[in-house]
């Protein structure tokens, strides 16, 4: 692929675990040069993300730092100032995930970087912003799902909390901040400066679930309770078939006609209380107690012909297993294995996103620590004995196999 849209842009990433490497290498699949700078102690996603061969890759490491150019540089001891300098000369862009005092007293803060350098883009994720009584605490994924409202949707449906079993709030507040990077650069192109940029994933995670479940409650005075009942209806869920499960949401009335039919209940079709949208908004309970019905009656297969047949939205629900045997998943080589240099095959996963008809390549993998620590000390006018010198205080890492 040619002509990327981010090609020639450099992004210093100082981030880890999964919102920030989320963040850049979304910007890496846009064409971006990514240049990670990892800490002697290593990314904590390199274990924490799973089992790998030799302890260094974890799988959820492997797909978050694709492509990225690796260097590593233990920021506390002398030296490391100026080899930050000189990095941050070089790029466009800083991305940083540190706690904002850490990143003062390293010199790595917005304020000091870009009353040097006023045209660089400077963006700061952070669990809770940088002002507020929660700035500056300590914050994980589920943790920030709890304080959201995300973990609490399933207490209203289920009556007791439940985290997504994903990083979902990480993952969210990643692709968010990608977006605002590129709305800086836009800016960048048309009046020639650079931008700060603060994404807090609590305030972010919190704006979307109110965006949907404060509902009711979104006037003065209320006109119902808050939350989309729809959504918080403990029979809101996965249908069971013959042989496993099946999602489906019929919303218009053909397709709640159509479903109706599809599975038999012919004498619903003339229930007044599920005619019309407004009526099951009303009787949001009753409908979704018959909406929620097992259909045990036929496999999975059988239905999803079924439901083809009269376009109704459905699809199986996959397991981790057969998520990436999907059909269709196949067909479009969303994943495929690959050699890395230390973990042996492993599955590379490309961007989702088409670019005049094009998929970004998926990249290099991703890189051991300290990989290209030399090369990249090279690229920023260090000289060989200077290199030397970093490397024997301990300042400069090299590969870590």
């Amino acid at each position: 692929m040619t002509g990327q849209p981010l090609e020639g842009v450099r992004v210093l990433d100082l981030t880890s675990v999964v919102v920030g490497p989320g963040c850049t290498w979304r910007l890496g699949q846009y064409g971006a040069e990514i240049i990670k700078v990892e800490a002697p102690e290593g990314d904590l996603m390199r274990g924490l993300g799973g089992l790998s061969p030799t302890g260094q890759h974890s799988g959820a490491y492997l797909h978050l730092n694709r492509g990225k150019r690796n260097v590593c540089l233990d920021l506390k001891k002398v030296g490391a100032a100026a080899v930050m300098e000189k990095l941050v000369a070089r790029s466009d862009i800083i991305v940083a995930n540190m706690r904002p005092r850490a990143l003062e007293r390293l010199g790595l803060d917005a304020k000091i970087i870009r009353a040097k350098h006023p045209a660089k883009i400077y963006c700061l994720i952070t669990g809770y912003g940088t002002d507020g009584p929660y700035a500056g605490r300590p914050t994980y994924d589920s943790v920030v799902q709890g304080v959201s409202g995300v973990a609490g949707l399933p207490l209203v449906r289920d009556g007791q909390p439940a985290y997504v079993p994903m990083m979902i709030c990480d993952h969210v507040a990643g692709e968010i901040a990608a977006g605002a990077i590129l709305a800086a650069l836009v800016k960048r192109n048309k009046q020639g400066i650079g931008s700060t940029l603060e994404v807090p994933m609590f305030e972010t995670m919190a704006a979307f679930v109110m965006q949907e479940h404060l509902a009711q409650i979104s006037f003065d005075p209320a006109v119902g309770p808050p939350g989309d009942q729809r959504l918080l209806n403990p029979n809101n869920k996965p249908l069971r078939t013959a042989d496993g499960w099946i999602a489906v949401t019929i919303n218009t009335d053909p397709q709640v006609r159509a479903f109706l039919q599809a599975v038999g209940r012919n004498e619903v079709l003339s229930d007044e209380r599920f005619a019309t949208v407004a009526a099951r908004a009303r009787n949001v309970k009753e409908w979704f107690a018959v909406r929620g019905a097992a259909l045990s009656s036929k496999s999975t297969a059988e239905w999803l012909a079924v439901f083809q047949a009269v376009d109704i939205a459905a699809m199986p629900v996959h397991s981790l297993e057969t998520l990436r045997r999907d059909e269709h998943l196949v067909a479009v080589d969303l994943v495929k294995m690959e050699d890395h240099p230390t973990e042996g095959r492993v599955a590379a996963i490309r961007s989702t996103i088409r670019i005049d008809g094009e998929y970004p390549p998926r990249f290099s993998p991703a890189q051991p620590r300290g990989s290209e620590t030399r090369v990249l000390l090279h690229e920023v006018g260090l000289s060989a004995k200077e290199i030397d010198d970093l490397i024997s205080s301990g300042t400069a890492i090299v590969q870590q196999n």
